[in-house]
């Protein structure tokens, strides 16, 4: 349980995409339960999926999914994605990631909180990673007038136009 801690406050100036303290606490037991996974409570190769995920810090999403890409193992994305969670994209390979019909990607612009609570745009963090995606989800951004405050959800055809149904 102490990683899952650490590893949220490995970042602290990375930008936040979410910040309430129920979804803190989601993130911290994905986290947690994703670390187990990596620290070989499942020695055979397992899907690692995504059931919900809210988004949340940058830095700890970057942390687990280059875990999840040095692993081998394939994502199955099972629900929504969203915010920060999308960075899967741009970590696992492509051909390593599939979703189902209950899959949803959520992208806006990056964000960042101040000491007193208050959001405010990153709009140079929202650039890089824009252009970190793959190709073919910032061609779909784009075509939507880009990443902003309000919330792009990629799903149904579209999303499976991208990345194939699980087998």
């Amino acid at each position: 349980m102490g990683d899952g801690i650490a590893l949220l406050r490995a970042a602290p100036r990375c930008p936040i995409f979410i910040a309430s303290a129920v979804q803190v606490a989601t993130m911290r037991i994905l986290l947690i339960a994703a670390l187990a996974l990596f620290a070989g409570v499942a020695s055979a190769h397992a899907d690692v999926r995504i059931l919900s995920s809210p988004g949340g810090q940058v830095g700890p999403f970057l942390e687990l999914f280059d875990k999840v890409r040095q692993s081998g193992e394939r994502v199955v994305i099972d629900g929504p994605c969203l915010s920060a969670c999308t960075l899967v994209l741009m970590t696992v390979p492509a051909d390593r990631i599939c979703v189902t019909r209950r899959a949803v990607l959520g992208f806006h612009a990056a964000r960042s909180m101040d000491r007193r609570g208050r959001m405010y745009a990153e709009p140079e963090a929202s650039k890089a990673v824009l252009e970190a995606y793959p190709e073919p989800i910032r061609n779909w951004i784009g075509r939507r007038g880009g990443l902003g405050s309000r919330m792009l959800l990629l799903r149904g055809r579209e999303l499976t136009a991208i990345y194939p149904r699980c087998r």
